[in-house]
């Protein structure tokens, strides 16, 4: 089995191939801060990963891509770009959610059962999303929003008890900007936060984990049908032309 993942929801641009299964699989990654200069760099590190494994893009069963929410630009870039992948071989694509991904990245990383991620959205807002760790696997727990800092404890509020001994990790950029806002949420619901620090963006080796497993379950969608997840109501997708 083998799997490609491309983000750049983000300032951080990523890419990840994973090549085979269970204690035999290999995974090659190649990602750097790349503000404003994604289009340049997620192809050449697409062909360096493919490269290194030596594998074509032919040979892939399915490309994953972040849906965002993130960047309006880095969205739309690595779609098109797997978007143009995918068709060029006729592959599936597998979305997986940003917030999601860097909560999986906290479970890689300080194996955290319970996340709190938000991203700061610009415009004194926040993409928020809660997530709870699944045979492994972290899933949404609350609805992905984006809001006002203050308000995520409106999300917060509908989330299932967890008993007051729970450690929500936080992660994201979000935390950086809105630390005193996004705390004063948790509280306000009797929630403890600690914030490693070390998850700012999310990585597409984390969304390899994710996207295999989704695809095992069936999740992979045709290229036409890929539509990234913005949160933001005003902001529209447009598929490549003549597709």
């Amino acid at each position: 089995m083998r799997f490609l993942a491309i983000d750049s929801a983000t300032e951080f641009c990523s890419v990840a191939l994973s090549v085979g299964e269970g204690d035999t699989r290999q995974l090659y990654s190649r990602g750097e801060e790349l503000p404003r200069k994604h289009s340049q760099a997620l192809l050449p590190f697409v062909n360096e990963v493919l490269a290194e494994a030596e594998v074509n893009l032919s040979q892939l069963d399915a490309i994953i891509v972040s849906q965002g929410p993130g960047s309006f630009t880095g969205v739309r870039i690595g779609a098109s770009i797997a978007q143009g992948l995918a068709f060029s071989q006729d592959l599936p694509i597998v979305q997986v959610s940003t917030l999601a991904a860097m909560a999986q990245a906290c479970a890689r990383l300080h194996q955290a059962t319970h996340v709190a991620a938000a991203i700061d959205a610009r415009m004194g807002e926040v993409y928020f999303g809660t997530y709870k760790l699944v045979e492994g696997l972290m899933q949404e727990v609350s609805g992905e929003i984006v809001c006002p800092p203050q308000q995520v404890r409106v999300a917060i509020e509908s989330l299932p008890q967890s008993g007051a001994a729970t450690l929500w990790h936080g992660c994201g950029t979000g935390w950086e900007t809105y630390p005193d806002e996004l705390q004063q949420a948790l509280q306000a619901q009797q929630l403890k936060a600690e914030v490693p620090g070390v998850v700012r963006f999310p990585h597409a080796l984390d969304m390899l984990t994710l996207g295999i497993a989704a695809f095992a379950q069936g999740a992979g969608i045709d290229a036409v049908d890929l539509s990234p997840h913005y949160l933001r109501n005003e902001v529209t997708w447009q598929k490549l032309p003549g597709r």
